[in-house]
């Protein structure tokens, strides 16, 4: 071959591939390759066909190429294809390639004329072909046609950017002559990833179709749309040369025949056909894989870094050391679920709570409002309180609130508590149960050992539940056993009493507020709104909040309370309060008519209004036939107990707020965590033999990791046996291909010389690019205009790839 290096550069990549290619069969690292980009029927397969010199690839109408070929010519002795998905299978018949790909394509994309990203690989082996390696893609449509997807031309689109957005990809845009260049699909796609052009050169195809007295004479010379590196044209067989099968050899003689004898294209018929394209590409890519060489090693070595860690992690793992590996999985398992209780994860979770965070929520926030839903019913529990004195008085009337009836109604609220309290634990086994599975990752690749794991440990948490919660009914049973009424707490029988003699007697002692709406006064439809005080010797209502313009005082006396029910439509709850000697409660208004807004708030104000001593009209009777009466020295009483009740029960729950996490934690958690850290190994321990086996899945994860690894490495291996000596590719030899006026091709040092005149108001800086070859250490030639008188000239090195950045080089120039 005439290209020196290219002997060694091209097996480079190949054995790259071959040492790749069951690891990599996407190619992540996108080794270097020209990708063949066209629209349909523009003849890309006909190009790659006259490359190879056979005939291999599907034909038809429409999209036929549904998949990217990978095609790896390769210079043999015998011809033969050979592809990636079935090793080791020579196919000398091509026509056997060409079905071999139809069945290749379909297997993945069915019949349909889908698209997959998936690539075929295949091998061309050819004492006529030079070390080339092509993709051929999918061509460009417009509209979708029979069962395509409607998004087709957007799938294709995607796909051919996924391959040629690389820069260490060469960009081979066919584009056929007999339609216009500026609408080249293939050059725009180009275009928006290669805008300097540096990487893209264009194939015209169909030159023999133009009609007559048209040619692309200025498109091949590079005048009209130039590339940098310019147009080769070619011309394939025609659709009747193919169906009479005729030769590719015969074809490319055609060929060759057409540019001598054509008037447009004869001056540069030796620059022009398949066999030149076959040259330039080989010498593009040989260029191509010497400058990103070194780019793919840190890729390589990139991928490797990130590959060892695991690899290591596998070896750890290997079945051969099953006692070291599940000890290790073990000590992880713990490890893991005491840094998720005690916060100390490596990742924070920044989505939602988890492990010990949800525990916390559990304990101060659950578990108080799960003892505050068992608070009755304000109602019921003072008519429990009465039905309690009034039975333990009999057929006597008492004069003082009887011990009895408070004990009985705290036994039986502090009775309540095992419900909230057995839920409370109920949550924390939950929650225990799904922050142990979080941990169980790390036994995924061991499914036995992860079930064996989960039995004990579940049961272990089960068992402490049981025992949690037999240790709470005691903690019950301790309180149900002695009312301490002499608590430091406790408000006591003379603190209660003295404060309910308070409430009863004292004008300023304010039993409620709250806004409720006088709906028989003012000519407001549904009422106004006012702000009521009660207190223990009169009803008042101001127009706000700020209680400073007051509206009205309403004494108590005399006065009762009186249901009112209103129509289903209604969406508030009335009563009402008149004067028991038929007097005018509020002007000229015999009753005052209040609504609020819910049931909960009128039986809340009907309460006070109780405490207050203005009670019903008449005597309620309850769901059991007891009736209710209104003795003002038995509501004192119940008062009294109801006051007891209250500073008891706090108490109660704030010693349960304070035990119940402490008991869970200790009965549950800890003890969890410690049959983990402690016991659970030695109970793993006889049955190692049985719960080391690997999953299928994992076996194979392992497999194609560790050979990934070591396929990472042989090519790296690889790429440390290039020899430095080894000559470099010459650049393309093309006469249209020429160098940009500021940057060469090949350009290794870019200097900005400045010229600066000291202490010169008023001048400008004169600047111009000096230019190092990077083959000699010649100066290559500049013309520089305008320069000034004598000055310093300072060198600022510039270029992306120059050895002394930073530095300042001065001489003194004279003209």
């Amino acid at each position: 071959m005439s290209n020196p290096g290219m002997e060694a550069l091209i097996p480079l990549v190949n054995s790259l591939q071959d040492a790749l290619s069951d690891v990599c069969y996407n190619y992540e690292l996108h080794l270097p390759q020209i990708v063949v980009v066209g629209a349909q029927s523009s003849g890309k397969s006909s190009v790659l066909e006259n490359l190879v010199g056979r005939d291999f690839l599907p034909r038809g109408t429409g999209i036929v190429t549904r998949r990217p070929l990978i095609l790896r010519l390769l210079h043999a002795d015998t011809v033969y294809g050979e592809f990636h998905h079935c090793k080791g299978n020579k196919f000398t018949d091509f026509n056997k390639i060409r079905e071999e790909i139809k069945a290749e394509t379909e297997r993945l994309t069915g019949r349909n004329k889908d698209i997959s990203s998936v690539p075929i690989n295949l091998l061309i082996y050819s004492p006529h072909v030079v070390n080339l390696t092509l993709v051929d893609l999918p061509g460009i449509t417009k509209v979708s046609v029979g069962d395509q997807p409607a998004d087709i031309e957007y799938q294709i689109r995607k796909l051919i950017m996924q391959y040629i957005c690389h820069e260490n990809c060469l960009i081979l845009a066919v584009t056929p002559a007999n339609t216009d260049l500026t609408n080249s699909d293939a050059l725009k796609l180009a275009k928006d990833v290669d805008p300097q052009g540096l990487r893209t050169i264009g194939v015209i195809t169909k030159l023999d179709l133009m009609d007559k007295g048209t040619d692309a004479k200025e498109i091949l010379e590079n005048r009209f749309l130039p590339l940098r590196l310019g147009y080769i044209g070619v011309v394939n067989r025609s659709q009747k040369d193919i169906d009479g099968q005729k030769d590719i050899r015969a074809a490319l003689q055609a060929e060759n025949n057409f540019f001598l004898s054509h008037p447009a294209y004869k001056h540069m018929a030796h620059r022009m056909g398949t066999p030149y394209l076959q040259k330039i590409l080989n010498q593009h890519l040989s260029n191509h894989i010497r400058d990103t060489l070194p780019g793919f090693r840190r890729d390589l070595e990139s991928q490797l870094r990130a590959l060892n860690k695991e690899a290591e992690e596998f070896r750890l793992d290997d079945p051969t050391s099953r006692n070291k590996t599940l000890t290790l999985l073990i000590h992880h398992f713990a490890d893991e679920l005491k840094k998720l209780i005690d916060g100390t994860c490596d990742n924070v979770d920044t989505v939602c709570l988890s492990g010990g965070a949800r525990l916390n929520q559990i304990f101060h926030l659950r578990l108080p409002n799960e003892l505050t839903k068992v608070q009755p019913d304000e109602i019921k529990l003072r008519r429990e309180i009465s039905y309690a004195i009034r039975n333990i008085h009999g057929v006597r009337t008492g004069l003082f609130p009887p011990d009895m009836a408070f004990e009985a109604i705290v036994k039986k609220q502090i009775s309540w508590l095992k419900e909230p309290c057995n839920k409370f634990i109920d949550m924390v086994n939950e929650e225990l149960i799904t922050t142990v599975n979080q941990c169980f990752d790390k036994l995924t690749c061991f499914p036995k050992l992860r079930e064996e794991t989960e039995k004990l440990v579940t049961t272990k948490i089960y068992e402490q539940e049981r025992k949690c919660k037999d240790l709470v009914l005691q903690l019950i049973e301790i309180q149900l056993a002695y009312i301490n009424t002499n608590h430091e707490d406790f408000v006591g029988f003379s603190k209660c009493q003295k404060s309910t003699s308070l409430l009863f007697s004292s004008f300023a002692q304010v039993i409620r507020k709250g806004w409720l709406t006088m709906s028989n006064i003012g000519l407001m439809k549904g009422g106004k709104e006012y702000w009521f005080i009660l207190t223990a010797e009169s009803l008042s209502w101001f127009k706000d909040e700020e209680e400073k313009e007051k509206q009205y005082m309403l004494p108590l006396d005399n006065l009762k309370l009186k249901d009112i029910v209103k129509g289903f439509k209604s969406s508030r709850f009335y009563f009402s309060i008149y004067n028991t000697e038929l007097r005018n409660v509020y002007k000229d208004q015999k009753w005052l008519e209040l609504a609020c807004c819910s049931q909960e708030e009128l039986d809340s104000w009907k309460v006070s209004l109780f405490r207050a001593g203005v009670f019903p009209d008449k005597v309620e009777v309850d769901g059991l036939g007891n009736e209710e009466f209104t003795d003002p020295l038995l509501e004192r009483q119940v008062e009294t107990i109801r006051h007891l009740v209250d500073s008891y029960m706090s108490i109660i729950h704030k010693t349960f707020r304070d035990q119940m996490p402490k008991t869970v934690m200790h009965v549950m958690v800890n003890s969890v965590k410690e049959f983990i850290r402690s016991e659970l190994l030695s109970q793993l321990y006889p049955l190692r033999e049985t719960l080391m086996d690997e999953s299928p899945d994992q076996q194979q994860h392992r497999v194609e990791v560790l050979r990934k690894h070591r396929a990472l490495k042989e090519a790296l291996a690889v790429i440390e046996q290039v020899s430095l000596s080894i000559p470099l590719p010459p650049p393309v030899d093309s006469p249209r291909i020429q160098p940009s006026r500021y940057k060469m091709h090949h350009v290794m040092h870019v200097l900005r010389l400045s010229v600066r005149p000291p202490r010169m108001a008023g001048q400008a800086t004169l600047h111009f690019l000096l230019l190092q070859s990077i083959t000699r250490d010649t100066m290559l030639p500049q013309t520089v205009l305008c320069i000034p008188p004598p000055n310093i000239f300072v060198l600022d090195p510039v270029g992306p790839g120059d050895s002394c950045r930073g530095s300042r080089l001065s001489m003194h120039v004279h003209i």
